[in-house]
Formats: structure tokens, C-alpha cells, sequence
């Protein structure tokens, strides 16, 4: 007789961001045991790749993020007895209406991984979802690999989680140029990583794609590069539309996903403003007119042209230009295909196969980066909110709905 698999009142997959706060929220609401599955338990992507790159969160935010829900503050307890120091303390240390580094949330976020990991009714397994199967009983029969054994294990609960994250766009350039090697965005944002990969002694022209946040980031690390230890370096910036920025209104602001905030605007405003480049050209106010061309593309049917004088010049090509969800488990329902199309409203999932008709996927939930809310500022514009703070509201207005 085949052993029976073991039960869960969850499953969340992920351990990033997201996935903290789905398991703070599930455990504050008592929906427990659950069963925490990530490769790692490290943070996510903004441990492993962005502890270096400033936030366009307040620091104050942090804060709030890791007392939002009782079991948080459980941990934050706990880590702070006798007065100990602490990441939640060292978040303390900082200005509250300023960003920093996001080690500082990274760290953050470990802590509170260490802490939900050890709580009653948690039970972690390292590896990846790899599918996941919904019977007629509405019930989720979950595969999980191990990244180091190989075996494979199986779990049963109502309820399943996705908070699997995404990783930065690389779409295929109108302009091939074998010689033009790729950096990675992921990279791009890491001075140190990238100061060890382009050449110092070698004249080196580096392309960057996009006015994001990202893009700002990318382009100033280039910079800081180029003044000091890769003189030799120079930055082809292309980019389709004028800066926009961050406003703060009255209790609002506008463009607050979109728009440039924190040391990105900043520094943006000094150098990147478009009275700094008349046509392309750099006049001589501009500090960087030594290192960067600013080549704006004016129309998609002009990318072809534009790319196709600039490439051939370039050893490096950066795309910033969004992040892309990263692969799901393989869904199914009672053996046929699920393909799951995501509400930013509810956090749930339709199916939109041929024989789903946009029936609501019951038991299956998203949010983070992949999953964000949907929002609508007082002036009618839509945007997807992403950030700590803001999984948190959303994920602690719909979480009541899962169980």
C-alpha cells in the first residue's frame, strides 16, 4: 500500500519577499500547518542579487513591514532580547524618510525567514514546485525536487501559494551584432560585480536600454565606473521617452510605481535631465558630457536604423526594461492543462484553457513581483504596486479569502 502523502493547510512557494508575508499573514490568521518550499530560504532576489542597490522605499517602511503582522514582531522580539543588535535595530539607526541600500531589507528579510522557520506548525522543504496537480475535490497534490538529491516528495493542501518571483527582460534586439556581448541587468546593479567584469585597461563602449529605475541605476554605477577606475569606458544610452519622475501630492503620489525615486531621481536630475542633451549632443553644464551619449530612439519604427548605427560600437548591451515572470509549476486539474491568468484584485486565478471558460481556479493565490496589486491613483491612472510595504497591505486585505 502506498503511503499516505502528508497534509497541509498551505502551500506557499517561494521565500522572498512575498513569500515571508504570505506565511506571516497565514500564520497570524491560525491557517497552519503550512508548507514553505524555496530553493534557498535566503532572502530571494534582493539578497542574492540587489543588496547593494538603493531603495526607493523609506526606510520607515521597512519598519512597518516587519511589525505588520503578529507573528513578525514575534521574531523581531525574540531577536532583540537583552538588547541585542539586530537588522530590525540597524533599520532603527537609519533616517526613516530616506532610502538605503537594500542589504539593509535583505537582511531584513533573513532574519524573519530564520525566525518563521523555527515557528510552530512551519514546516520548510528545500527545492523547487515543480507541478502541481487539483482534484476533484479541490484539493493540491504538489511535486517538489530537491536542487541536491534529486528525490522528489509530494504533499497534499486546499490551498496553494504562488510567490515565485521574476527576473529582469532580455528581448531580442532589432540590430544583431554578433561581436555585442549581453551584461546582465542583475549585474549592472552590482558596482562590484561590474567594475570585475568589464576591463579597466581596455577602451570599452557600454550600452544601456531603458529610462526605469533600473536603467538610472545601471547607467549611474557606469558612471561612477567611468570617473575612476575604467577611464577608458564610455555609455551609449538609449531610451525612448523622457525621464518621469515621482511627484508627491497631497496623501498620494503620482507615478509612485513608475516614476524615479530616491537616489535614482536624484542623480537623474543632476545629470540626465533633458536640458542636459540638446539632440543628442552633451553641452558643456552636464558633468558626464565625458562618458555618456544620450540617444533617444523617437519612434519603434525608427529602433531597426538607430540600433544599426550604435551597436557596432558597443561590447556591452544592457537591457533595462522590466522583469518578466519567472516560470510557474506545471498546473493541472484533474489531468488537463490549467492556464491560469492572474487577478490583481483578488489575488486568485482563472483558468483561461479551452475548457476553463475563465472559471475562477479555487485554492490558488499569487503576489509579489510576479503577482503585484493593481492600483488606481486619484487621477485615474492604473499601475502594479510593487514593493515590501505594499505586498504586505495587499496580501493582509486578501489573505482573509484564502482560508
Amino acid at each position: 500500500m502506498a503511503a499516505k502523502l502528508p497534509r497541509y493547510a498551505a502551500t506557499v512557494v517561494g521565500a522572498g519577499p512575498a513569500g515571508i508575508t504570505a506565511v506571516g499573514n497565514l500564520l497570524a490568521r491560525d491557517l497552519k500547518p503550512i508548507l514553505w518550499v524555496d530553493r534557498h530560504f535566503a532572502g530571494g532576489r534582493v539578497n542574492q542579487k540587489y543588496r547593494q542597490v538603493p531603495s526607493n522605499t523609506k526606510v520607515s517602511l521597512f519598519r512597518d513591514f516587519a511589525e505588520a503582522v503578529q507573528p513578525f514582531r514575534d521574531v523581531v522580539r525574540a531577536a532583540s532580547e537583552g538588547g541585542q543588535s539586530n537588522a530590525f535595530t540597524r533599520l532603527g539607526a537609519l533616517r526613516q524618510d530616506q532610502g538605503c541600500e537594500l542589504g539593509y531589507a535583505a537582511d531584513m528579510t533573513l532574519m524573519l525567514t530564520e525566525g518563521l522557520v523555527k515557528s510552530p506548525g512551519v514546516e520548510t522543504r528545500r527545492g523547487s514546485c515543480e507541478a502541481a496537480e487539483q482534484d476533484h475535490t479541490d484539493d493540491w497534490t504538489v511535486e517538489i525536487a530537491s536542487p541536491s538529491d534529486g528525490e522528489e516528495a509530494k504533499a497534499i493542501s486546499p490551498l496553494l501559494v504562488l510567490c515565485t518571483g521574476s527576473s529582469p527582460i532580455s528581448s531580442p534586439l532589432p540590430y544583431k551584432e554578433e561581436s555585442l556581448k549581453p551584461l546582465d541587468l542583475d549585474l549592472a546593479l552590482d558596482p562590484t560585480q561590474l567594475a570585475a567584469t568589464i576591463d579597466s585597461t581596455k577602451k570599452t563602449t557600454v550600452g544601456v536600454i531603458g529610462a526605469s529605475h533600473s536603467a538610472i541605476l545601471a547607467l549611474l554605477n557606469l558612471a561612477n565606473l567611468a570617473k575612476s577606475s575604467h577611464p577608458s569606458l564610455d555609455i551609449k544610452w538609449f531610451t525612448r521617452h523622457p525621464l518621469r519622475f515621482a511627484e508627491y501630492r497631497d496623501g498620494w503620489i503620482l507615478r509612485d510605481n513608475t516614476g524615479l525615486k530616491g537616489q535614482a531621481a536624484d542623480w537623474a536630475r543632476e545629470n540626465l535631465a533633458d536640458a542636459k542633451f540638446l539632440d543628442g549632443d552633451t553641452p558643456a553644464d552636464s558633468k558626464l558630457r565625458r562618458y555618456i551619449e544620450k540617444i533617444t530612439i523617437a519612434r519603434k519604427e525608427d529602433e531597426e536604423a538607430v540600433y544599426g548605427e550604435h551597436l557596432p560600437r558597443c561590447d556591452y548591451i544592457v537591457q533595462a526594461v522590466g522583469f518578466k515572470r519567472d516560470p510557474l509549476p506545471r498546473l493541472t486539474r484533474n489531468g488537463e492543462v490549467l492556464r491560469p491568468r492572474y487577478d490583481h484584485e483578488t489575488a486568485g486565478f482563472t483558468d483561461e484553457s479551452g475548457g476553463g471558460g475563465g472559471e475562477r481556479i479555487k485554492g490558488l493565490y499569487g503576489a509579489g513581483i510576479a503577482f503585484p496589486e493593481r492600483v488606481t491613483d486619484p487621477e485615474g491612472n492604473v499601475e502594479y504596486a510593487v514593493g515590501f510595504w505594499k505586498f504586505m497591505k495587499y496580501v493582509k486585505r486578501v489573505s482573509p479569502m484564502w482560508a
